[in-house]
């Protein structure tokens, strides 16, 4: 069952997939923003493409714990998403994922010059790999 995760920005939208046993997160690809609509049927139709059996889109909260304007942005998303589709869709607390991405190209040891990119792929990755760890069957 392959997983696609979502991080939506303002002006792109990173892609990362699931390997067919939804086990390994990779980057996938980054799509500019043009409009709610447009975005969700680029989105849905990457996800028919690939055989996905499920879409995971990152949700980012505030102190309080609820949607900030950006998980706001993304649930509006998840919406016009799910009327494109017959794919299941999750919003998934994405509060860390560019913070997280920033830290594993620190640790790979990416220069500070290509670091200056944009991190939407790799805060997809870890949205998608938050939520394999989460709903990872235990294996005793």
């Amino acid at each position: 069952m392959r997983i696609l995760a979502v991080d939506h920005g303002e002006k792109r939208i990173g892609l990362a997939l699931s390997d067919p046993t939804a086990t390994i997160a990779s980057p996938f690809r980054v799509i500019k923003h043009v409009s709610r609509l447009m975005d969700a049927a680029e989105v849905a139709n990457l996800a028919a493409e690939n055989e996905v059996a499920l879409i995971v889109i990152g949700q980012s909260y505030d102190e309080e714990g609820n949607p900030n304007l950006a998980g706001r942005r993304a649930a509006k998303f998840a919406e016009a998403l799910k009327e494109q589709t017959q794919i299941p869709v999750v919003l998934w607390d994405e509060s860390f994922s560019t913070r997280d991405a920033r830290a594993t190209r620190i640790e790979m040891d990416v220069s500070r010059k290509k670091r200056a990119g944009h991190m939407d792929e790799l805060a997809a990755v870890m949205i998608l790999k938050s939520y394999l760890d989460a709903n990872r069957p235990m294996v005793e």
